[in-house]
């Protein structure tokens, strides 16, 4: 084409009439998007769009090189394969020492019923949809949208699984992703945490078993995690009740924060299978489970490769639906000798907690505890146990494991929430407030956008803003000044999800308009639920028995 001046101004003519066509249409694509969002089907993807922003507008979003054991740093991509690969393997095939158990246990061996339509029915119910999907690439949403017909076929499945007590193959293979930590060196592999992607239909049949398992076996009041009507909240609340009534009887109160290494990793499953037998759990399950970790094997997938696959000998499957009971039993069942009733010991999954009344008292139940764990191949961290003393006075000394000296704190995040020695609360409000804003600036890609109606935004907000916000509140006692900074964080939020044209914050949220005032705001909602919920003693109708002992709710100390 002759670069004449007839044709460089037909060629502009052409690119602005492009420049429109291209526009309009991406008009038409945003009113769409919004005209959805603002529709219930649309509210779905609503969430997915908050991501996405989110992502956008992070400068790094995925590491691409990593350093090996001796901390060089990798570039190339078969260097970086091998690297996730070696540490995977290793972290995932190498036992802690244990003593080996001389005593046998004796198997249940009675007859189980067959697996029942409505037991595939309510598996599939607690299924969540838009979920990655496993090796076999076909997700839970297949079966929900088949309705009566993947509930027939999927317990004939199981039924056939149960008999042979043998899975299909593909079920064995799994795709390992590394999440990282958000703390320490983002080029550690140490740093990440593999969650493995599991078939859909394996997962189902998973929840099928532990429903069973769980009607079977009954796991100590201790245990506050993944068990029925239990949650964070009680077990945060058992902590903090007690440290009041210590500090209102001038009591000292000893708590050890236990940390164990890599945990989930390194149960053995020859403990696993032992403790389930001595937990009264029929043969017939424990050879269905015992089927599901046999010849297991996964590959990494990572930012720029995905690894040869390799076998996992050890350790609980990250990411399976059965694993977290199978803990539970696992712990119930090592610690059934060292344990005291809650809320001296409480243990959420990993998280575990020793009280007393005595420095002394303390660290022997602390190694106990240890030589209970550590004989059956579970490790205690001491860089990461941590020790507390509430209403210390001078010379309470410290606590030693193994005559090394454990941290002493003055404040420990126990379960995402940041309990004080002093007993205030001070700290956890302004970690909340923090928290909130975080959760805040992941969704500002939909808040601060003024094509998103207040109705959306309003749910976002509190789905995502308020309830870290507020997480672990109800069960402190706040000050009138606290709540009133915990309101005026809220509003400052709002201010910046509604953006300004005609006046002030002030002016915003008084100038009578309706939709933002019952769809985005809600003022007088915020700070109701921790107000509900105190006085504290009202967490005590609905906790399961053996959250509190009676005598705690009495005058001071113990």
């Amino acid at each position: 084409m002759d670069r004449t001046e007839e044709n460089r101004q037909e060629y502009k003519e052409l690119h602005r009439r492009v420049k429109r066509e291209v526009s309009k249409a991406k008009q038409k694509a945003y009113d769409e998007l919004y005209t959805r969002l603002d529709t219930r089907e649309g509210e779905k993807d609503l969430y997915r769009l908050a991501r996405q922003r989110d992502r956008d507008g992070k400068d790094v979003q995925q590491v691409r090189v990593i350093k090996d054991r001796d901390g060089r740093v990798l570039t190339s991509e078969e260097s970086v394969q091998r690297r996730w690969k070696e540490y995977f393997e290793e972290l995932m095939n190498e036992d802690n020492e244990r003593e080996k158990r001389v005593e046998g246990v004796n198997s249940v061996e009675q007859k189980v019923d067959k697996i029942r339509k409505d037991e595939v029915r309510k598996a599939l119910k607690r299924m969540k949809s838009g979920k990655a999907v496993g090796p076999d690439d076909i997700p839970v949403e297949v079966w929900k949208c088949l309705g009566e017909a993947a509930v027939e076929f999927l317990a004939s499945l199981f039924n056939r699984v149960l008999e042979s007590e043998r899975m299909p193959e593909e079920w064995r293979r799994s795709v390992l992703v590394p999440i990282f930590k958000n703390k320490g060196d983002v080029q550690s592999c140490s740093n990440y945490r593999g969650i493995k992607l599991m078939s859909h239909t394996m997962k189902v049949w998973e929840r099928v078993v532990e429903a069973r398992l769980r009607k079977v076996v009954e796991i100590c009041e201790q245990q506050y995690g993944f068990m029925p009507r239990k949650s964070t909240k009680y077990a945060i609340f058992a902590l903090r009740i007690l440290m009041e009534k210590y500090r209102d009887g001038q009591k000292e109160l000893h708590c050890v924060f236990v940390d164990l290494e890599k945990v989930y990793d390194r149960v053995p499953r020859e403990e696993l299978w032992y403790c389930m037998r001595k937990s009264g759990v029929a043969e017939k399950y424990v050879s269905v489970v015992q089927d599901m970790y046999e010849r297991s094997r996964t590959v990494v997938r990572c930012v720029v490769c995905q690894t040869e696959e390799f076998n996992v000998e050890v350790g609980l499957h990250q990411g399976s639906a059965l694993s977290p009971f199978l803990f539970a039993i696992v712990m119930d069942q090592l610690s059934e000798e060292v344990r005291q009733e809650s809320p001296w010991t409480m243990m959420f999954a990993v998280d575990i907690v020793i009280c007393s009344e005595s420095r002394e008292q303390v660290e022997e139940n602390l190694e106990r505890w240890r030589f209970a764990l550590e004989r059956r191949g579970m490790k205690v961290s001491l860089s990461k146990t941590e020790y507390m003393c509430v209403n210390e006075r001078e010379g309470s000394g410290t606590v030693r494991l193994q005559g090394e000296e454990v941290k002493k704190v003055q404040e420990f995040k126990y379960l995402g929430s940041t309990v004080q020695s002093n007993g205030e609360c001070g700290k956890e409000v302004k970690k909340r407030v923090q928290a909130g804003w975080n959760g805040w600036r992941k969704v500002s890609g939909v808040l601060c956008d003024q094509k998103i109606s207040a109705r959306i935004k309003g749910k976002v907000y509190r789905t995502v803003v308020r309830p870290a916000m507020l997480y672990g509140l109800e069960t402190v006692s706040l000050r009138k000044r606290q709540e009133s900074d915990l309101e005026v964080v809220e509003l400052k939020m709002l201010s910046c999800s509604k953006p300004d044209h005609d006046g002030g914050c002030e002016d915003r949220f008084n100038d009578g308009n309706v939709e933002v005032n019952q769809d985005l705001h809600r003022k007088e909602k915020l700070l109701q639920v921790p107000q509900e919920i105190h006085p504290l003693l009202s967490l005590l109708g609905e906790r399961p028995d053996g959250l509190l002992p009676l005598e705690l709710l009495g005058g001071g100390g113990a």
